[in-house]
């Protein structure tokens, strides 16, 4: 059953780095960015480019292999515990710190918002769980 639930994350977490290419245009970040020092904007970016990467080698990882991340070492538990911990924190950081005013006043923000949360609450459970519950 965690593996399936494992596979299912991995690609839940690849349909968040798919669809968060889109995210810059949606929300303006060129033109925002482009208020910003240079060394300030390129720094945005480099911090951007690696939660893709993080979130692209969770993915690939968990749909790759989930029966090294359940095999009960400690190196297993301490990745799943590690996404869980990355995961829990992003939940954590869209309802305290986030402005999310923005997906009250637009349909498809607040149905990207519902979906995005879902992936995040799932992946924060199924990684803690994982972190725990081995075989």
């Amino acid at each position: 059953m965690f593996k399936i639930a494992l596979i299912f994350a991995g690609i839940t977490q690849l349909s968040i780095a798919a669809s968060s290419v889109f995210i810059p245009g949606f929300l303006g970040w060129k033109e925002e960015t482009l208020r910003l020092r240079p060394l300030t904007r390129h720094v945005f970016w480099t911090y951007a480019s690696y939660i893709l990467g993080t979130n692209l080698a969770f993915g690939i990882l968990s749909v790759s292999a989930p029966s090294s991340l359940l095999d009960g070492s400690v190196l297993a538990r301490a990745v799943c515990a590690f996404i869980a911990v990355y995961w829990t924190g992003r939940v954590t950081v869209h309802f305290f710190v986030f402005d999310r005013s923005i997906a009250a006043t637009r349909p498809l923000f607040r149905f990207a918002e519902i979906a995005y949360v879902t992936g995040f609450i799932y992946l924060a459970l199924v990684y803690s769980l994982a972190a725990v519950v081995q075989r």
